[in-house]
């Protein structure tokens, strides 16, 4: 991990997804995260730290890869570690028979991306399809399509001349052996390579150039060491920057559906495999974007398809809504036609009980009791999952409308499927609540870095410190900060921290980065002021969050006991914000 840190500067890294111009000392740049107008993201090349005033992340260049691109630390180490040059073997052992034959598939996949993409060039049938279907020079290189050979060996001599061995290419999913011998798995088709979200080939999708009765027109890799369908997200790679700046994405079925959409600048739309869509592929888009839009055919399947994601978007937490289109069989029909309306449907995207509530509505005869009883099973098996009251009983009133039920009995009935099913409804805040509580967290965890990278900074403010309790700040690296600064007053800083700090380092340099940007140039008065502001809100913003607990706390009180108990605590709350007890 030193060696690479060691080998690559902080700046070059970040500049690869930030646009980054030189403030002084510092690097600065706009959020990759929030829309803001005015810089606020700050790189220190002489602390190889990084932090987002408006987003209030930041960390070492590690955290950043990860932030960028959903990684968990091992895959950002890899990911660095090829940039700079270093071998992570000779720090860790030889790698596992697992992993050395995984990235044996993989240099076999990108060596036949490219085997393929050659021949692409070379076929003007193959060349002829994707230009009636409008791509580009850029598209074709962009997605890295290409063409598989008929004769049935061409990539397996290739690859084979080139240093694989026969089980090599059978294990990345590239050919079969029958009786005895080793054959493309893909042969005069349209080839679509298949990537993980770092943009390595892990596999391939293969389009008939035209449709035959007795052949399936899509052929997918097979399950191997580096493909898995239910995981795989197709465009992720290249949509995750769009996702990122849009919010939301677009989950389509076709991989041509997705590279149409993507030719005519509407970036922030991917594939599953086909409809199957499982929990897998939502929690890997969970990653980059809580806000998911399905747009599945029309069709029967399509329809099918989108009802079964609706119970999985429930259970892994995610917002999905549905996308209708018109005038198209499908996206890439419509990008086709008419941009805007394709547009227009991702913006009126509907949530997915409403979607369900009109598509069962168009479908059954609400005014008889079988088509009452179908209308309100298939409903309620949704609205049961839904954990915010207040919503579950927007949709109950809908239901009592349309069916002409009280609502007492849809409730009567909701209540004895959830029974059955052992599934009560549970109780979850608003969207708008979360995101209240959101703002507010930020705002509290910025207030205890702003006090400490003032005290930190200037001893002479660390009087203010003395009677701050640890429970007012954050555990972990804001309270070991301030209780280390409460145990040596008269620590100087340095350019290395001190050894009791070194496990809190990248915090220590954001907290220090954060008072160069933010008070470095402010007077010695007007520091210590803002100090003691700084330190009244941060006291008045843990009491009234205590407050909102006890106050919970009281509506479940047991006894009276237990409620004397909570309210002598809110009284010594009261306290705290004395202006007495919050010296200055």
């Amino acid at each position: 991990m030193s060696e690479v840190k060691a080998r690559l500067n902080i700046e070059d890294v970040v500049s690869q997804y930030v646009q980054l111009k030189r403030a002084g000392r510092n690097f600065k740049g706009l959020s990759p995260w929030t829309n803001e107008k005015t810089p606020s993201f700050i790189v220190s090349p002489e602390k190889q730290i990084w932090h987002d005033f408006s987003s209030g992340k930041g960390g070492d260049v590690f955290g950043f890869v990860m932030e960028m691109e959903g990684m968990d630390f091992r895959a950002a180490l890899e990911h660095l570690a090829r940039q700079a040059g270093v071998d992570l073997e000779q720090f860790q052992g030889a790698r596992s028979s697992n992993s050395k034959l995984k990235a044996r598939a993989q240099e076999a996949l990108d060596l036949a991306a490219r085997f393929y993409q050659k021949h692409l060039i070379a076929n003007k049938t193959a060349l002829s399809y994707l230009k009636n279907r409008n791509f580009s020079k850029q598209t074709l290189l962009d997605w890295r399509l290409g063409y598989s050979p008929t004769g049935g060996q061409a990539l397996t001599n290739f690859l084979t001349k080139n240093g694989f061995s026969p089980d090599e290419i059978k294990r990345a999913g590239l050919a079969v052996e029958r009786r005895g011998e080793l054959y493309d798995m893909f042969h005069g088709r349209i080839m679509v390579p298949l990537c993980d979200s770092r943009g390595s080939v892990v596999g391939f999708t293969a389009r008939l150039l035209a449709d035959e009765p007795d052949s399936p027109k899509y052929i997918n890799t097979p399950q191997t060491i580096t493909y898995d369908k239910s995981r795989n997200v197709f465009g992720l790679s290249l949509a995750k920057e769009a996702i990122r700046k849009e919010g939301f994405v677009v989950v389509v079925e076709g991989n041509m559906d997705v590279i149409a959409s993507h030719q005519a600048g509407v970036k922030n739309i991917v594939a599953s495999a086909g409809t199957a869509m499982t929990e897998q592929h939502l929690r890997e888009l969970k990653r980059f974007s809580g806000d998911i839009r399905l747009c599945f055919d029309a069709d029967r399947a399509g329809i099918t398809a989108t009802e079964r994601v609706i119970p999985l978007a429930q259970k892994t937490e995610v917002d999905l809504r549905i996308v209708t289109i018109k005038g198209a069989k499908d996206p890439d029909e419509l990008v086709q036609k008419n941009l805007p309306a394709w547009q227009k449907a991702i913006a009126g995207a509907a949530y997915a009980p409403d979607w369900l509530m009109q598509h069962y509505q168009a479908q059954l005869d609400l005014t008889t009791a079988t088509g009452k009883k179908t209308f309100s099973d298939a409903l309620l098996a949704t609205i049961r999952r839904l954990r915010d009251p207040v919503e579950q009983e927007h949709y109950l009133k809908k239901i009592a409308k349309l069916t002409d039920t009280s609502l007492e009995a849809v409730k009567a009935k909701l209540s004895f499927s959830a029974k059955a099913d052992d599934q009560a409804p549970r109780l979850k805040k608003t969207k708008a609540q979360l995101l209240q509580e959101d703002d507010a967290a930020r705002e509290y965890q910025k207030l205890q870095d702003n006090l400490l990278a003032m005290a930190l900074a200037v001893p002479n403010l660390r009087e203010l410190l003395k009677d701050l309790r640890p429970a007012y700040f954050t555990d972990g690296p804001p309270r070991r900060l301030l209780q280390f600064l409460q145990k040596h007053p008269e620590f100087t800083g340095g350019t290395k921290p001190p050894q009791e700090l070194q496990p809190i380092g990248n915090y220590v340099k954001i907290t220090m980065l954060q008072f160069e940007e933010l008070y470095q140039d402010l007077p010695a008065n007007d520091l210590q002021d803002l100090a003691a502001s700084l330190k009244h809100r941060l006291v008045d913003r843990y009491v009234k969050t205590q407050k909102h607990r006890l106050a919970a706390a009281m509506q479940n009180a047991k006894n009276d006991k237990e409620l004397n108990q909570l309210m002598r605590q809110a009284n010594q709350l009261n306290e705290l914000i004395q202006p007495s007890k919050i010296s200055k």
